[in-house]
C-alpha cells in the first residue's frame, strides 16, 4: 500500500487505518495527498504496474469555490503562514479535538496547487476502466473542502462513502 498525506502533513495514515486497503496493488492520498496519489496511480498504469484500488480520503476539492476564496487563502498564507497552518489543522478537525500532527515545511507552490486543482472525470473514468476500484471518503462535517460538490462529482465515477458526523480527518469523536 501506497500513502499520501495531506497539505503540509507527514505521517497521518493512521488517522484512516480503518478505511486503508493495506494490499501491495492500493494506493491512498488524504486531502492534498489524493491529487498525489492519483498521479501515482497513472503513472503505475503507463508503466504496466498493477493497481487494484484507489483511495481518496477526503480528497480536496475547491472547484466550486470562488477566485476570491483562494486569494484569501493564498494571502493569509504569505502574510503568516504558521498562524494560517495552525488554523488550517484546527478547521481541518472541527468539530472535535485538534490532534497532534507531524508537518513538514509546506511551500505556497504546493498551497496554489491544492486550491487550484480541478479534478478530471474523463481522467478517473479512464482509470476505472482499466480494473481500479475508486472510493472517495466524505465527512459531512468537513469544513475543509465543498463535501457537497466533491460528493456529486465522485459519485458519478466512485464509490463514495459518506460518514455524516465525521471531519476532515474522518473522525467521528
Amino acid at each position: 500500500m501506497k500513502f499520501y498525506s495531506g497539505f503540509s502533513l507527514k505521517n497521518d495514515e493512521h488517522f484512516f487505518k480503518e478505511y486503508i486497503n493495506s494490499s501491495d496493488y492500493s494506493v491512498c492520498g488524504f486531502s492534498y495527498g489524493a491529487t498525489k496519489a492519483l498521479k501515482y496511480a497513472k503513472e503505475q498504469l503507463e508503466n504496466s504496474k498493477r493497481v487494484d484500488t484507489l483511495q481518496l480520503f477526503s480528497p480536496i476539492f475547491f472547484q466550486t469555490k470562488s477566485r476570491e476564496f483562494k486569494k484569501t487563502q493564498i494571502l493569509g498564507f504569505i502574510k503568516d503562514k504558521k498562524s494560517y497552518l495552525e488554523e488550517f489543522v484546527k478547521v481541518a478537525f472541527y468539530p472535535y479535538p485538534k490532534r497532534d500532527l507531524e508537518h513538514y515545511d509546506a511551500s505556497l507552490d504546493e498551497l496554489e496547487e491544492l486550491l487550484d486543482y480541478v479534478w478530471d472525470a474523463k481522467e478517473l473514468h479512464f482509470l476505472v476502466s482499466k480494473g481500479i476500484k475508486l472510493e472517495v471518503y466524505l465527512g459531512g462535517e468537513d469544513k475543509i473542502i465543498d463535501v457537497v460538490g466533491a460528493r456529486e462529482f465522485f459519485l458519478e465515477v466512485a464509490t463514495v462513502t459518506y460518514i455524516k458526523n465525521a471531519n476532515h480527518f474522518l473522525q467521528t469523536n
